[in-house]
């Protein structure tokens, strides 16, 4: 392998914006839907690791890229050596932060080798903002923040509780955030809607894509991103997400 080295070199704004995405996509799934894989690649007793994210949506444990200075910006050096040394929930987290910080040196090392103008890097800052963090997803950060500021005080928990009694169980089929009608404002449920994000991909809640809630960390999936579909999901009584299924003792 060489390295972080790219497939081929973005040079506009949305170009690099795609390219971000990708990697992006690629580092969730990571720290994700294939956490189990993930924690295993990372062992201590290897040399320096690196996580990628790759233009292909696909991630790659590996050692740093041979040449000086790299083709482009380098991931954080060594992730591997505090997997053991910390709760796992924590590295995680701090492999997303570092995570983040490497993105976002991609995006704007391209913009600045291809000469994006004042008004270009704003704009490519702007389109990246709009999306979450890594770390935001990997967490749930955002999905807390959301329901704390929420005006009249309906958590994603209570939804999905007033969303159950009609369907039985949590994880049947639906939507994030459905609830009665009744009493409720149209204008506060839609954006509720609108700030649901997938704990797989990060993306926004969709009104035409199936959703399941996983019954364990309570975070919102597309069914497609965790290979549910509608009519596997009539007969789970209770459903956990590849993460928390993934989750069992570590060496301390």
């Amino acid at each position: 392998m060489d390295g972080g080295a790219p497939q081929y070199n973005p040079r506009t704004v949305e170009e690099v914006f795609r390219d971000y995405k990708a990697r992006r996509a690629a580092l969730i799934k990571a720290l994700t839907t294939d956490v189990e894989e993930f924690f295993q690649q990372c062992d201590p007793e290897k040399e320096n690791l690196c996580l990628y994210g790759h233009p292909t949506e696909q991630w790659e444990v590996n050692l740093p890229a041979e040449e000086v200075p790299p083709e482009i910006p380098e991931p954080a050096l060594g992730i591997n050596f505090a997997r053991d040394g910390m709760q796992e929930k924590d590295w995680l987290a701090l492999v997303a932060v570092h995570s983040d910080a490497w993105l976002l040196a991609v995006a704007f090392y391209f913009g600045a080798r291809f000469g994006f103008d004042k008004a270009g890097r704003k704009r490519l800052f702007s389109m990246i903002n709009e999306l979450p963090t890594v770390y935001e997803v990997v967490s749930g950060k955002n999905k807390v923040k959301t329901a704390n500021n929420n005006g009249n005080n309906k958590s994603k928990s209570n939804s999905k509780v007033k969303s159950s009694e009609s369907q039985a169980k949590n994880s049947k089929p639906g939507h994030p955030n459905e609830e009665e009608e009744e009493g409720l404002d149209d204008n506060d449920d839609g954006e509720e809607h609108g700030d649901t994000l997938c704990g797989a991909c990060g993306e926004n809640y969709a009104a035409d894509e199936f959703w399941i809630c996983c019954d364990v960390c309570e975070r919102w999936f597309h069914g497609k991103c965790v290979k549910i579909t509608p009519a596997r999901a009539e007969h789970i009584k209770q459903y956990k997400c590849p993460s928390c299924s993934n989750k069992r003792a570590r060496p301390s």
